[in-house]
């Protein structure tokens, strides 16, 4: 799994979304070094993170995985 491209889609529909990662962080339950760490590939995503985030986002799942190529 390529940590960078799953950030960049997280930090995509965050930002559609119009939550800083302050926001996001509180939101979906976790500190916000975690976020920035996922956002700049550092991180893998936990299960459980990926779904707080579709559920806080409002988006499926699908549309947060990234395009493989």
């Amino acid at each position: 799994m390529d940590k960078s491209r799953w950030g960049k889609r997280i930090k995509a529909f965050r930002k559609l979304k119009g939550y800083t990662q302050i926001q996001f962080s509180d939101a979906i339950g976790v500190s916000l070094s975690i976020v920035g760490e996922v956002e700049r590939g550092q991180r893998v995503p936990s299960e459980a993170f990926l779904e707080r985030t579709v559920e806080t986002l409002g988006i499926p799942i699908a549309e947060l995985k990234p395009p493989i190529d």
